[in-house]
This record gives structure tokens, C-alpha cells and sequence, in this order.
């Protein structure tokens, strides 16, 4: 026995003549061919009302609080900072030394700016 999926009949419909008052987060006014996530309401004859609801991924579970050239750094949900490595691009002119001094700059920066200087306990 199979378990399709349930598809729901739609309801083809034409409205001819109508205004639509958009309310856009994104956009100051409607782009052609773009496509807006949100809803349409039919408020009163010949009017609707449209208004853009917020994409999908805002309020992302990890968001990131520093994206540098050598590594991101993400905040968990319980406030506690993750580093991640970009990907290691190695060329000819790849040099060892240089992406450890980079990625100790970018450590330092990232760090001084989210956490602040902490003294080494005596």
C-alpha cells in the first residue's frame, strides 16, 4: 500500500479591475518577476491589501556575529561563541605562516570586539 500525497483542488479564480495596496519589508515598491512571501487580503469590494511577511530565515538559529576573510564566528542559542574555518584556498602563492598571522589578526579582532580584553588570572 502506497501513501500518496494529498494534493488540494484549487480553486481557479479571476478578479478583474481591483486595487492592491502592497505593504513591502523588503522593497520600497513591487519589482517585476520578484517574488514576496506574505499575504493577500480581500479587505472591501475591488480592494485587497498585501503584505510581505518576513522570510524564512530571519531569526536564523546560529546567526553570524563576525564572517572574516580566514574564519566565521556564529553565537549558539545559549549565547556561547562558535569559530569556524572558511575554506582554505591554497595557491601557488599559499604560504603557511601568513594564514597563521591572519588567522591570529582576525582572532584577535573578533574576540577583543565580542568578549572584550580579559586579564590572564594571577
Amino acid at each position: 500500500m502506497t501513501n500518496k500525497p494529498q494534493v488540494k483542488k484549487m480553486f481557479p479564480n479571476t478578479d478583474l479591475c481591483f486595487d492592491v495596496k502592497t505593504l513591502l519589508l523588503s522593497d520600497r515598491k513591487t519589482k517585476f518577476g520578484k517574488e514576496y512571501p506574505g499575504v493577500l487580503m480581500h479587505d472591501r469590494p475591488f480592494h485587497y491589501t498585501f503584505m510581505e511577511t518576513l522570510p524564512p530565515t530571519a531569526g536564523k538559529r546560529n546567526p553570524h556575529v563576525f564572517i572574516g576573510h580566514y574564519i566565521t564566528i556564529t553565537r549558539r542559542d545559549d549565547g556561547s561563541l562558535r569559530l569556524n574555518f572558511r575554506p582554505l584556498k591554497k595557491d601557488d602563492n599559499f604560504c603557511v605562516d601568513s594564514y597563521a598571522i591572519g588567522v591570529c589578526i582576525e582572532l584577535r579582532k573578533a574576540l577583543a570586539g565580542l568578549v572584550g580584553e580579559r586579564r590572564p588570572r594571577s
